[in-house]
Parts: structure tokens; C-alpha cells; sequence
């Protein structure tokens, strides 16, 4: 009754501008843009596949990230990019709560199996720019609704990295190869855990395997990844 009350007062508004949805979020013409991703995908890295749930790629048997698992909730398109643009570099923050609905479904199996949730950090000097840091607002509430622990700083960037746009697969590794870890004082907090890290786009993987590679040497058990979007989602 206080939501359809609120909701008189203060209609929900489509964050795509579009017609005015159900509840706050984008509008049907929207929804019906995101290519969302299910099932089959890769268990390793989250690329959907015509292979049955739970196999991993080729790409992921060859060459394992240092994360377990990864699942993306959508396809980073047209339709997702400017969603994420506008909350990542137009403090359009009002995004992270849908975001991170989509992400409790899309990894809801790694949600069940979590411990804690972490986001990847940014740089000191970014963030001062950005003035907040976009995987973090996704991780808050996240967290929040599956009732686990929110640790928003025990990733830290060692050093500023150069931006991974239009890098090869190897240029995004070397740029963030020993861009992370876990402060000794901090250790404590994921020794013997399962983290989940949680980031907005997955391009090739190399952030968030540098970030679970700290984690791992931080003494955490194991690391998954969740994201709003992945790159070259081929559904």
C-alpha cells in the first residue's frame, strides 16, 4: 500500500525516457532492446554457447581465469551501452539499484554459494574525479538484498592504470597486472571466503582476474565474478 501510495505521488519514471514502466526502471520499448543472457553460457566466463549449463569453453579450459565463474546479465550493445555510460560518466546513480537486480538473477547461483561481495575499485585519483565508484554503487545494494557482507574497500588499486579501451587481450593484462591487492590489515576479512566481484562491463576478463588474483593471494578460498554487461556476448 506505501508503494502504489509513493507511486501516485511520485510516478515511476523509465531511466531510458521511454513510456512510463510498471515500476522504476526502463520502459517495455527498452526492455525489449537488452539482450539479456541465459542459460547455456560458459560456467567459467559467462559467454553464452550451445552446450549444456555447467561446461566451459574452449577459451576457458586452455587458459582458466584465476576467478571460478563469471555470469554477465546482458549483452553490452547499443541497447545496454548507454545505460551504462550515462550511470558510469553522467552520475545517473539512480541505475545501480536496477543494475543490480539484473545481476541477482543472472548469478543467482553464485549469490547462493557467496560469502561476501566486493567491488572492483578504482583508483584514488579516478574516483576523486568520478566522485564514486560505479561497481560499488551495483555491490551496495546488492549485497543488501542477499543479505551479505558489503566489503567496498578490501581491493585496492596499487597504481593507476592506463584506460583498457582499445587494448588487445594482452595489452588489457599487462596494463593491470599487479594493478591490485588486499592490504594486509584487511586480510582477515576474506581469508577462508568466497568473494564475489562485482564490476559493470566484461571485456576480456583482465580486470577482474588481476582483482581475483589479489584476493586469492589475500587469502580469500575462491572468487566469481558478476557484471551488468559483457563484450561480445554472441547471442
Amino acid at each position: 500500500m506505501i508503494g502504489r501510495a509513493t507511486d501516485a505521488i511520485f510516478p515511476p519514471h523509465a531511466f531510458d525516457g521511454g513510456a512510463r514502466p510498471q515500476g522504476e526502471g526502463l520502459s517495455p520499448e527498452a526492455w525489449t532492446r537488452v539482450r539479456f543472457i541465459e542459460d547455456p553460457r560458459c560456467d567459467g566466463c559467462g559467454t553464452p554457447f550451445e552446450v549444456d549449463p555447467g561446461a566451459r569453453c574452449a577459451a576457458c579450459q586452455s587458459d582458466p581465469f584465476s576467478f571460478e565463474r563469471a555470469r554477465a546479465a546482458c549483452v553490452y550493445d547499443d541497447a545496454s551501452r548507454d545505460l551504462i555510460l550515462k550511470f558510469k560518466h553522467g552520475d545517473r546513480t539512480e541505475h545501480a539499484g536496477l543494475f543490480g537486480r539484473w545481476i541477482a538473477r543472472s548469478a543467482a547461483d553464485l549469490i547462493a554459494e557467496a560469502d561476501a561481495v566486493a567491488p572492483v575499485p578504482l583508483h584514488p585519483l579516478r574516483l576523486l574525479s568520478r566522485r564514486f565508484n560505479q561497481a560499488a554503487e551495483i555491490a551496495r545494494p546488492l549485497s543488501r538484498t542477499a543479505d551479505l557482507e558489503f566489503l567496498p574497500d578490501v581491493v585496492v588499486r596499487t597504481r593507476r592504470t592506463e584506460t583498457q579501451g582499445g587494448k588487445s587481450g594482452r595489452g588489457r593484462e599487462r596494463n593491470v597486472k599487479g594493478a591490485f591487492s588486499v592490504p594486509d590489515e584487511r586480510r582477515k576479512r576474506v581469508k577462508g571466503r568466497r568473494i564475489l566481484l562485482i564490476d559493470d562491463v566484461m571485456t576480456t576478463g583482465a580486470t577482474l582476474d588481476a582483482c581475483a588474483r589479489a584476493l586469492l593471494a589475500g587469502g580469500a578460498r575462491a572468487v566469481d565474478c558478476a557484471v551488468v554487461a559483457r563484450v561480445g556476448g554472441g547471442v
